[in-house]
C-alpha cells in the first residue's frame, strides 16, 4: 500500500517555486553574508536550490502539459466566437417565422447563449445550447420554411459535442498531473524545507541590520508579492469567429 506523504508548505502547489525563485534570487545577492556566516553556504548549494526549483516548477507546471490546456482553451473558444454567427442568423429565421415561432429570442435560449458565449462561460453555453437545441427540434419546419439550414442547425448541435470534449481532454490532463504531482509530493517539501532554511538565515543575518532584506526572507511578504502579481488575462471575443485571446489555466492546487 502507498502512504500518501502530506505535504510541509502553507501555499498553493503552484506558488512554491514562484517563491522559492524569489529568495534564490536574494540568496545569490546575499551569498557573501551567508558563506561569511556559514561554509555549507557556496555556489553549488545555490545551484542545487536553483536546480531543485526548476525541477518542482515542470512537477506543477509542466510546459507541455500546459500548452495543451491552452489549445484545448483556444478551441473552444473558436467554438464560443462562431455560435455568435450562427445566434444573429437563427434569431433573423425566428423573426421571419413571426408568430408561427411564438416565442422571443430571449425565451428560446439565444440571448443567455450569446451573452454566456461572449463572456467565454462554457458550462453556462452548454446549459444554454440544450435550451436553443430543444427550441429548433420543436419549431424545425417552421424555421426551415424560411431558410434555417442543416448546417447551421449542426453549428448548435455540433457546439454540444465539441465542447463536451475539450472538457473531458482538459479534466483529463489536470487529474493526470495532480494525481503525478500528489505521488512526488516529497520533492515540494524538500524544496520547501530548503527554502525555509535558507529563509531563516537570512532572517539572523538582517534582521537587526537591513528591515528590506528581511522581508526578502520572510514567507508572509513573499506570498503576499506573488499572489498580488498574479492578474487573469482575457479578452472579450467579437461577432467574428477565430478571435485570439489570452488566457491564464489555473494550475492544480
Amino acid at each position: 500500500m502507498v502512504i500518501q506523504q502530506n505535504r510541509s508548505f502553507n501555499c498553493k502547489k503552484e506558488e512554491l517555486p514562484v517563491i522559492s525563485g524569489f529568495v534564490a534570487t536574494s540568496f545569490e545577492r546575499d551569498l557573501t553574508n551567508f558563506s561569511g556566516y556559514s561554509p555549507v553556504f557556496d555556489a553549488i548549494y545555490v545551484e542545487g536550490f536553483k536546480a531543485k526549483i526548476i525541477a518542482v516548477e515542470e512537477l506543477v507546471n509542466p510546459t507541455s502539459e500546459t500548452l495543451a490546456l491552452k489549445l484545448i482553451n483556444e478551441h473552444s473558444y473558436s467554438i464560443l466566437d462562431g455560435l455568435i454567427g450562427s445566434i444573429n442568423h437563427l434569431e433573423g429565421y425566428i423573426a421571419l417565422a413571426g408568430k408561427r415561432v411564438p416565442i422571443s429570442p430571449t425565451d428560446f435560449g439565444l440571448t443567455m447563449l450569446r451573452k454566456s458565449a461572449r463572456s467565454r462561460d462554457v458550462e453556462n453555453v452548454l446549459t444554454q445550447l440544450r435550451t436553443v437545441n430543444s427550441n429548433i427540434a420543436n419549431y424545425l419546419d417552421e424555421l426551415k420554411e424560411k431558410g434555417l439550414t442543416d448546417a447551421l442547425v449542426a453549428n448548435f448541435t455540433d457546439a454540444v459535442t465539441l465542447l463536451n470534449g475539450d472538457k473531458k481532454e482538459g479534466y483529463k490532463l489536470i487529474s493526470n498531473r495532480a494525481a503525478l504531482v500528489q505521488n512526488n509530493i516529497g520533492m515540494l517539501n524538500d524544496l520547501n524545507d530548503q527554502m525555509v532554511s535558507i529563509c531563516d538565515i537570512g532572517k539572523i543575518l538582517f534582521k537587526q541590520t537591513d528591515k528590506a532584506k528581511l522581508k526578502d526572507y520572510t514567507f508572509a511578504q513573499l506570498l503576499k508579492k506573488v499572489r498580488r502579481t498574479e492578474k487573469p488575462e482575457g479578452t472579450k471575443p467579437t461577432d467574428q469567429p477565430g478571435t485570439t485571446i489570452s488566457h491564464t489555466t489555473e494550475p492544480v492546487n
